[in-house]
């Protein structure tokens, strides 16, 4: 069953005897398991009616005497193991789990890898329990979770703004979602999120941005790239070189791409360059006019060669700070 299905579930009162989460994206097992720890009894029932386990400090004997109790003056008991890869008898649970009681909801949250089912309690778990697997996103997969996190807020938000915080921020969805949360208390329902709020309340430069570099390079637009850089070598806090080498790699490479794919229909040539929209090919068709494949090329080579260099690899140890670096590649990819 898939997050959204589970979730809307519990939210209307259907509860099933037994949800195994697990998986590499903490995020979405957090969110289920932080509802049926915080939502599923009132205040008043949990006092006899809840238990939260630690997999590290519990055993399935602990866990066996909890879930088979009765509920005391409410419909059902809610127990919860958490951090539940690190409980060494977790199997010992088998025999509840092919046979649990009807009014206990026990949550397994089982975070930061997959599970492997192969074994008679993987089986007995994908047989009887809900089971969630939660997957990390793909990085040119977080700008559309953005949108669909905001709708659920009642706000909408611009592409460029969606790729702008998901380039910053990264895929770690628990850190972008309390940004998000931060937007949505600011702005309030029905707002349109763009570049200015996100520099507003997040704190991301809506002028001096990799999106503006990126631009800027494809357009070899010297005053407005050195104007950039400048900005980013004097805040290497917020614009860590290696972060910036990344998405520069990533942009000269869907560069190179274009080239070999530009008769393809324009549909087919979004996918193929993994870009969300048509909006954003634009940029990329201006590089290619102005990096033919040769060009391309050496930008992604220098971008390999400085990233040796801002590691300190081998030969490629120049010393240098990393703003100076930063200057030097900017300028080579521009000449």
């Amino acid at each position: 069953m898939d997050f959204n299905q589970i979730l809307r579930d519990l939210k209307a009162g259907q509860f099933r005897p037994v949800y195994f989460l697990h998986g590499e994206e903490p995020y979405f097992i957090d969110v289920i398991s932080g509802y049926i720890e915080g939502e599923v009894l009132s205040d008043a029932e949990k006092a006899f009616n809840q238990s939260v386990f630690y997999g590290k400090e519990v055993d399935h004997l602990a866990v066996l005497d909890a879930a088979r109790r009765y509920p005391m003056m409410a419909e059902r008991q809610v127990v919860l193991i958490k951090e539940a890869q690190e409980m060494r008898s977790l199997p010992e649970l088998l025999t509840y789990i092919e046979k649990p009681m009807p009014t206990t909801l026990l949550a397994i949250c089982y975070k930061h890898k997959k599970f492997n089912f192969n074994s008679k309690f993987g089986k007995a778990l994908q047989k009887h329990a809900v089971v969630l697997e939660s997957k990390l996103l793909y990085e040119n997969q977080v700008p559309d979770w953005i949108h669909t996190y905001l709708k659920g807020k009642k706000l909408t938000i611009t592409p460029k703004a969606a790729e702008l915080v998901a380039e910053y921020l990264g895929s770690a969805l628990a850190k972008v979602a309390n940004e998000l949360d931060k937007l949505a208390i600011n702005l309030g329902p029905g707002a349109e999120v763009n570049e200015k709020h996100i520099e507003t309340h997040i704190g991301i430069s809506k002028d001096y941005n990799i999106f503006e570099l990126q631009k800027a390079l494809g357009r070899r637009d010297i005053l407005t790239a050195n104007r950039i850089v400048n900005y980013f070598a004097d805040n290497p806090k917020k614009n860590p070189l290696p972060v910036i080498i990344a998405s520069l790699y990533n942009y000269f490479s869907k560069v190179y791409q274009l080239h070999f794919a530009k008769n393809l229909p324009e549909k087919e040539l979004i996918a193929t360059l993994q870009l969300r929209s048509a909006f954003f090919l634009k940029d990329y068709r201006d590089a290619a006019r102005n990096f033919p494949p040769e060009q391309a090329e050496q930008a992604i080579a220098l971008l390999k060669d400085y990233d040796l260099k801002s590691k300190g690899v081998g030969y490629n140890n120049t010393g240098k700070p990393e703003g100076e670096l930063m200057k030097e590649l900017v300028w080579r990819l521009l000449h």
